[in-house]
């Protein structure tokens, strides 16, 4: 059908009082933009939500999923509002407050996110990383996104003359949507935030979002408070919201910045530079000032190199998969005089801040690639592979299956040695740890692990020579370091060869992530058993009067 008398009289109407709207080429960048600053922001979402949260296919999911749901929202109540009030004057006024809205994120998002998580870990048994994520994400994005859900619906009412070429304007819409979505995807993962930050990344895309929609009201001499109070906020965000630092509690940061991959946290006392990517738990490198042991797990993965012959061979080849900021590396060569190390670490970022802050020594080669892409990449055998590229729940599923540790084995000598450090040591049958044992003892003959005192890690240890237990105590023998030697000896003294079970990840099924999410509940219970005991029983006052 044609259009009514009426609607062809309205339009008529509304285009000779809105004469921008004659302008088409403004109505495909007003959805060019909306396009790409949807996706920038569901991108900033997942850095502002990763030091907190990480930043795993769940976070991810979540993350897609609300704004998935806030813009088919958006749809519905933008073609509805469309059809009974068309006046462009509210389209421009929504996008005025998405703006604001998107400008604020940088000021209160991470208070916000705090705030959830402080209520919901009280309340909330199980699944606390999904219930926390889904509900930032819901406070945070979802109101923003649906008013920039409501964009296209609207654009159609004042870009279709007749249905004559309405396939041909709804096309070029849906296009120059797609066109802003593709640039809103590439511009800030690999310019804006690494260039400025998430905080600032989330200004500029405001910033647009609110010179576009001024354009519009500036053009019909048309006066709004909501573009007024947009620019003052967006002025006061630029001034409190353009700080990256996430964890603004900390006074002793030597570094907080982010790259491609990370959130990225250097912290300097008189002991200790640590290495944290994420803000809530996490030790991700450390340096000891005093060049003693660390008193984590790099010092029982030192047991290794014992096990592979370090005192009996004239050279030791060794392979980092995960480098760091180079913990493990440093120690070797304080301690070995006989080892070529050489590691793989996927963010560049990281190892500059390795070589500033953490005295990574000059001779260790350092490869910016992904452990498993390295190793398909090179032909070379090594004596000792240390596998070191997991934290929290964000352990690469291509780095944990059957096909992964079957490259590893592969590119070790006959009576080479792997290591692996397995941060989240669980309880319950079925975890994470036991998935990855269980793996790793179809490809490894010898197996053993040690559980790291005063931490959830655990070490393992697998080989396919079965003098590897021999070696190791015979190059013990050898040691005339105590301190070492001690430490050592209690390895030694903890570890237990690997009774393996049938539980089995591949590259077609490794549910790493939901594998780690439950034994961070079970972790996060147990520290919080005692405050919720508090709050139980004396309520809220009960809790702060303890905190």
């Amino acid at each position: 059908m044609r259009q009514s008398v009426f609607e062809m009289i309205w339009k008529g109407r509304l285009m000779k009082e809105r004469k921008i709207l004659k302008n088409k080429i403004y109505l495909y960048l007003t959805e060019f933009f909306a396009g790409m600053s949807v996706m920038a922001v569901e991108l900033g979402a997942s850095r502002l939500l990763a030091p907190y949260f990480s930043s795993s296919q769940i976070v991810w999911t979540i993350i897609i999923g609300t704004i998935m749901i806030a813009m088919a929202l958006g749809n519905i109540f933008g073609g509805r509002s469309a059809d009974k009030n068309p006046n462009p004057d509210k389209l421009y006024g929504r996008i005025i407050l998405a703006a604001i809205w998107i400008a604020l994120i940088p000021v209160v998002g991470k208070y916000i996110i705090l705030g959830i998580s402080a209520l919901l870990i009280f309340s909330v048994s199980n699944n606390f990383l999904i219930w926390a994520a889904f509900c930032a994400c819901m406070v945070i994005f979802v109101f923003p996104l649906f008013l920039l859900g409501t964009v296209t619906p609207s654009l159609v009412k004042y870009t279709v003359d007749s249905l004559d070429d309405s396939g041909k304007v709804v096309g070029t819409l849906g296009a120059a949507n797609t066109i802003g979505s593709i640039l809103g995807t590439f511009l800030p993962t690999f310019v804006t935030i690494p260039a400025v930050g998430t905080s600032i990344t989330f200004l500029i895309f405001s910033g647009i979002l609110l010179v576009l929609a001024l354009i519009y009201f500036i053009s019909e001499k048309t006066h709004s408070a909501k573009a007024i109070v947009g620019v003052v906020v967006l002025i006061f965000s630029c001034f409190f919201g353009a700080s990256d630092s996430f964890a603004f509690w900390e006074s002793n940061l030597a570094y907080e910045g982010e790259s491609v991959y990370n959130y990225l946290q250097v912290k300097e006392d008189d002991e200790n530079v640590i290495l944290s990517t994420n803000v809530l738990f996490g030790v991700q490198s450390i340096l000891k000032k005093n060049q003693e042991l660390t008193g984590m797990y790099y010092d029982y993965a030192m047991a290794a190199p014992y096990m592979a012959g370090v005192k009996d061979k004239e050279n030791l080849d060794v392979l980092i998969l995960g480098m760091g900021s180079g913990t493990y590396a440093t120690q070797c060569e304080r301690y070995f005089d006989n080892m070529s190390i050489e590691g793989v670490e996927i963010d560049e970022k990281i190892t500059e801040l390795a070589e500033e802050y953490f005295e990574l020594p000059e001779d260790v080669k350092v490869t910016t690639y992904d452990g498993r892409a390295y190793l398909n990449a090179v032909d070379k055998k090594y004596d000792l592979i240390m596998v070191d590229a997991y934290q929290d729940i964000t352990i690469p599923f291509q780095m944990s299956s059957i096909e992964f540790f079957t490259l590893v084995r592969d590119h070790l000598t006959e009576d080479g040695v792997m290591v692996v450090n397995m941060n989240m040591r669980g309880q319950e049958e079925g975890n994470i740890n036991q998935y990855l044992a269980d793996t790793i003892s179809r490809v490894f003959s010898e197996v053993y692990t040690a559980d790291v005192a005063h931490s959830s890690n655990r070490e393992l240890y697998a080989s396919n020579s079965a003098e590897v237990l021999q070696t190791m105590n015979s190059n013990m023998s050898l040691e005339q370091d105590t301190e070492l030697s001690a430490m050592m000896q209690t390895i030694a003294d903890d570890m237990v060869p690997y009774e393996a079970g049938d539980y089995l990840m591949t590259d077609d099924k490794a549910p790493v992530e939901l594998l780690g999410m439950q034994v961070i509940d079970d972790m996060i219970q147990g520290e919080t058993e005692y405050y919720k005991n508090i709050y139980e029983e004396e309520g809220i006052q009960g809790l702060l009067n303890q905190l």
